[in-house]
């Protein structure tokens, strides 16, 4: 939940053509403040100007809060008072803050008045935190409310738990109450998948300061727009609230218990595929040490993501859909999800995989193994069968190359198939080619519109035992034709023919 309409508009600050002529933008700014601002004014101001370069203390400059004090430290205004009372309290670091109240010392030493506000600044009475979320723990909102006088303000916190919990963008809210409102309709009407709780301060204080400090430790990290001009605001509030208590340290998985789950999972799934299944421990270890088997739709968006970009090697991606299938029900039904739950991680999941499976991950290219017939549920195995029957829309003939093949038309299936025997290239075009030859590039033919139209269904299960074997896929069709060779009948037609009902009964022994 992003309620982005209710943030507070940001002023546009003037462009600096310089250091100074920033600093010197930054003073008029605060010369600028009415003689009594509204209670929150003066803090949101100090954090959009230390928001401005934010990004520049993330690359390694963190120097410029330090001269920004040091340059309002030489100006006899009330403007500088201002500033420098303002980071007294806003600076996000000790050095800094320590640093603003000796400067402003010396500035009200030449007989600046204080400003009255001073006093009060960034003392705020902590009201209500809540939290609300996807039930599976991916990503959440934190709504802390904080108020001074009569003027209330909520700070909301989108928290992304599939990156160790880290804060991706931070917005200051007006109308807080109106906002947690809108957080309990929508968990009241959607309760299955979207959970609201209340969140104890100082729980709230740990992760916000430790989701910000995840954050701000990435070397590029990926905020939202109000991220760096609250940023200030957020750390300052969050000293407000209570400090927790120091939660143990968190103990990285053994090569053992990464093991064990793998064997556990392997188990109750009933797949045997252990290579894919390691890697989805793996990436929780590394993602989430507090959780590793914790499963959501962003988690296993994120591991696709990873497996594209090559952060993990993959031997077999045949095996990939079914497995991450398998595990998103299982570890879901795990963490005690609903069904609900349950089916809805498996549909969206089925939709991240068939983009990953796409031989471009472009949604406006259609993929060539379906015809949009398809239900949702059914489409990893239709891409899955079809993938084994027809692997590669690319082939040679003779001297040909053929590429882009459309594998749903019949024609182009078989040249696909001939292509997979350059053996026979040279005598196909020959009366000669008879025989043994030519009945088993038939056989192989029929056998893969049989697996691509999946008919008779007794074809593709027959296959996956033979797989489950250890054989390849040359050796589970080679078996297959042997199988469909058994039954064929004579006939006086020069054509192909077999005993239905004696190739289903044959393909059921295998």
């Amino acid at each position: 939940m992003s309620p982005v309409s209710r943030a507070r508009k940001k002023n546009p600050q003037p462009a600096a053509p310089s250091v100074n002529g920033l600093f010197k933008d930054v003073l008029r700014d605060f010369s600028g403040l009415a003689a009594e601002p509204g209670p929150f004014d003066v803090e949101l101001l100090a954090s959009e100007v230390l928001g401005q370069w934010w990004d520049l203390a993330v690359e390694g400059d963190e120097e410029l809060g330090l001269e920004l004090i040091a340059f309002a430290q030489r100006k006899i205004t009330p403007g500088a008072a201002a500033l420098l009372a303002a980071l007294k309290v806003v600076a996000e670091t000790e050095e800094e803050r320590a640093a603003a109240a000796d400067a402003l010392a010396v500035v009200l030493s030449r007989g600046i008045p204080e400003p009255e506000w001073a006093a009060s600044a960034g003392r705020v009475t902590v009201g209500e935190c809540w939290r609300t979320g996807d039930v599976y723990g991916d990503e959440s909102s934190l709504l802390c409310v904080f108020s001074r006088g009569d003027a209330t303000l909520g700070l909301l916190a989108l928290l992304d738990f599939t990156e160790r919990g880290r804060v991706r963008d931070l917005v200051v809210i007006d109308a807080p109450i109106e906002v947690l409102a809108e957080m309990r309709a929508q968990a009241a009407e959607d309760a299955e998948l979207v959970v609201l709780e209340k969140v104890e301060p100082e729980d709230a204080h740990r992760l916000l300061v430790e989701g910000i400090a995840e954050t701000d430790g990435m070397e590029e990290p990926e905020v939202g727009a109000d991220y760096a001009r609250f940023h200030a605001i957020a750390l300052t509030w969050c000293r407000a609230l209570p400090e927790p208590s120091q939660s143990p340290a968190v103990q990285e998985w053994t090569p053992e218990q990464r093991e064990a789950a793998v064997e556990e999972f392997v188990a109750a799934s009933g797949q045997p595929e252990r290579e894919i299944a390691r890697l989805l421990v793996d990436h929780g270890c590394r993602t989430e040490p507090a959780d590793p088997l914790r499963v959501g739709p962003e988690k296993l968006a994120r591991f696709l993501e990873a497996l594209l970009g090559g952060e993990y090697e993959l031997e077999d991606e045949d095996a990939l859909a079914p497995v991450v299938l398998a595990w998103a029900a299982w570890a879901a039904a795990r963490d005690g999800r609903s069904e609900v739950a349950v089916a809805a991680l498996v549909a969206d999941v089925t939709e991240y995989l068939e983009e990953y499976l796409a031989d471009e991950p472009d949604e406006d290219e259609p993929n060539d193994y379906l015809d949009g017939t398809e239900a949702p549920e059914e489409v990893l195995a239709v891409v899955e069968r079809r993938r084994f029957a027809v692997p590669s829309l690319d082939t040679v003939i003779g001297d040909e190359e053929l590429t882009d093949l459309d594998p749903a038309d019949p024609e182009q299936r078989r040249l696909l198939v001939i292509g997979e025997h350059p053996e026979y290239h040279e005598s196909l075009a020959d009366d000669s080619f008879d025989g043994q030859p030519r009945l088993h590039l038939a056989l192989k033919t029929t056998l893969v519109d049989q697996l691509w139209e999946d008919s008779p269904e007794e074809v593709w299960p027959a296959a996956l035992r033979l797989a489950e074997r250890g054989l390849s896929r040359d050796e589970v069709l080679g078996e297959l034709v042997a199988v469909l060779e058994g039954q064929l009948e004579e006939t006086g037609e020069d054509r192909l023919d077999y005993d239905l009902d004696g190739y289903r009964e044959a393909l059921e022994q295998v």
